[in-house]
């Protein structure tokens, strides 16, 4: 999952049983106790033992009612960036994961409680699914009564739809484990049909079955226990095949509503409104609330300001949220000092990690790409945000979250958290790139101008010659995302699908995984790594496989210095004293808002 631009060591254990993903675990600390941190801090939930996998009865609808909760009302939420995509097509960005949740259902999605366990369970489907032949086939049934917001039946040809839609070569942005799985890795899967579904073409039953309107039936290349888990991605879902409403890469202006909310009026860059989607049936969904009557999102308000307004609790304010946005360094304080508004907030560890990518096209030389490793000043840059109230400073590629992590420092960035000048000079001189010009890309939000100048000065500090670059914050993703962009570092960030390296390691590093749209933002090719992941991705034991993704990253980030790793995220999130049922989602790392009601 990526984060838009906005922790304590533990191992984990991954195992197979009864052919369906197991995650189990154990939590260690990172030596300092919450109330040292400043913050009203939860203890990390998003962790493996967390997780577990539902049965047909937690798929059955409807949700448990939320103590409290009231119907009507409009929830105001405050969001800094506009949503690139409301297509599920090409969604896998936190906020965008969190507003779908509103108006997308999937075959199967995540029941998170509040003490931050996960269920996985089904959402258009009765269950998590059913695997055979060796688990290369594995098979839904949809539920009855699912519908559109229009009234129309969903059926298995629009969970058809939704996958094969997935092959248009438009389609870069989203996770692609479902498409890959069924017709090769890579881009190369989009061979299989080249112009998604839209000339009348389809898969053919042999690799995506449909023999039924309530059966729908994936027949994978290789087995794939972690099915359940790939089927929760928002773009596995139901896509009205029939009627013109799929309308392609136009069809993100208005998704036609499989949730409890549908869209209203979109104004681009501007605003969103959600209403009520009176087709949609509570008695089908094991998770989702409709309490409120609207949601109303404003984009353009940056952080600093959401954080004042929400503590000054007046007018339309009182019932606003945000999804994303943070408290910031600024106003952190005030939230501390008043016990009732702390109780209106949480501070929790998120799956991402911020990375600072380094474009290996354009900085070939590795030891520049040291350089550059050594010379980053991770805590400078975590204390823009609020130092450990905002994340940890890290070491390696890969969050504590995953199986079988381990906390290493190959460029001391815990130790050195300013950065190491001294060492940055000398590579650059034994490359004879002394003066080295970075052109540095960043989004133009307050936190990240500020973050620019930190950046720069260290940078400069350390022998290089620094062109700082602002990109609207609105599209930066797209940006940053272009192979051939003209910058050569820029900050980007990663969090696991779910919580095994065959969700991080894959999509950020593998060669053929390079093209406009893609995660491999710093465009590594690498015949040994290639290799190396489709070994690890060959393995059938997954609880072997997580110390071999563990051992490769770490590889990677030494020999191949595509990246610097800068801190482990944390969200800490304030809302305003009208709402209520405001959560965590553990999984996307966001506020979650499918029991939010106006009190």
């Amino acid at each position: 999952m990526r984060m838009p631009a906005t922790s304590r060591a533990r191992w984990v254990t991954a195992a197979l049983a009864a052919g369906v993903l197991v995650l189990s675990g154990c939590s260690g600390g990172d030596g300092r106790k919450d109330e040292d941190r400043g913050a009203p801090q939860g203890k990390d939930k998003n962790r493996a033992e967390n997780y577990a996998v539902g049965t047909r009865a937690d798929s059955t609808g409807p949700a448990a009612e939320v103590p409290g909760a009231k119907k009507g009302g409009t929830v105001h939420v405050l969001q800094r960036d506009a949503f690139t995509y409301l297509d599920p097509a090409q969604i896998y960005y936190g906020d965008q994961l969190t507003v779908q949740m509103l108006f997308n259902r999937s075959l199967t999605t995540y029941k998170v409680a509040a003490d931050g366990k996960v269920t996985l369970v089904g959402d258009l489907a009765t269950d998590t699914g059913k695997a055979s032949d060796g688990g290369r086939t594995w098979t839904y049934r949809l539920k009855d009564g699912l519908k559109f917001e229009d009234g129309t039946p969903i059926t298995s040809a629009d969970v058809r739809q939704s996958v094969e839609r997935l092959y248009a070569k438009w389609a870069t942005d989203g996770p692609l484990y479902i498409p890959q799985w069924l017709s090769g890795g890579g881009q190369s899967f989009r061979k299989a049909l080249p112009d998604g579904p839209y000339k009348g073409k389809h898969l053919p039953g042999s690799v995506l079955d449909t023999p039924d309107e309530k059966t729908v039936v994936f027949h994978f290349q290789k087995p794939h226990a972690d099915t359940p888990y790939a089927v929760a991605m928002p773009n596995v879902g139901a896509v009205p095949h029939r009627g013109g409403k799929d309308t392609g890469e136009k069809y993100t202006n208005h998704p036609v509503s499989s949730g409890p909310y549908k869209v209203g009026t979109l104004k681009a860059g501007k605003s969103l409104t959600l209403v009520r989607n009176e087709h949609w049936d509570p008695r089908t969904d094991a998770v989702r609330h409709q309490y409120p009557d609207r949601f109303d999102i404003r984009f353009g308000i940056q952080e600093p300001d959401s954080g004042r307004r929400l503590l000054a609790d007046r007018g339309s304010d009182r019932t606003a949220m945000s999804f994303t946005n943070a408290v910031t360094i600024e106003n952190g304080p005030a939230v501390l000092k008043d016990r009732g508004t702390a109780a209106r907030s949480f501070n929790e560890v998120q799956p991402y990690v911020d990375y600072m990518a380094i474009n290996m096209t354009r900085q070939k030389n590795k030891k520049v790409r040291q350089a550059l490793a050594y010379a980053l000043p991770n805590g400078q840059i975590l204390g823009q945000f609020g130092g450990p109230r905002a994340g940890q400073v890290a070491g390696n590629l890969l969050s504590p979250s995953l199986a079988g992590w381990k906390d290493t420092d190959p460029y001391g960035k815990k130790t050195r958290p300013a950065g190491d000048p001294v060492k940055a000079k000398a590579l650059l001189k034994e490359a004879g790139k002394e003066g080295q010009e970075i052109v540095y890309a960043y989004p133009n939000t307050t936190e990240y101008q500020k973050v620019a100048v930190v950046v720069a000065q260290a940078l400069q500090k350390a022998g290089f010659r620094v062109e700082k670059k602002e990109i609207d914050s609105n599209n930066y993703s797209t940006e940053i995302s272009k192979v051939d962009n003209r910058f050569d570092i820029y900050r980007a960030s990663w969090g696991a699908d779910w919580p095994v390296g065959s969700t991080v390691v894959p999509p950020l590093f593998h060669g053929d995984s390079v093209a406009d749209g893609s995660q491999n933002y710093w465009h590594l090719k690498s015949a040994s790594v290639d290799a190396e992941i489709d070994r690890i991705n060959g393995m059938a034991d997954v609880e072997a496989a997580s110390g071999q993704w563990v051992r490769l990253a770490e590889r990677i980030l030494k020999d191949e210095v595509p990246a610097v790793p800068i801190f482990y995220n944390r969200q800490w999130s304030l809302w305003g004293s009208g709402l209520g049922g405001v959560k965590y989602h553990s999984v996307y790392g966001t506020a979650d808002p499918t029991g939010v009601f106006v009190k």
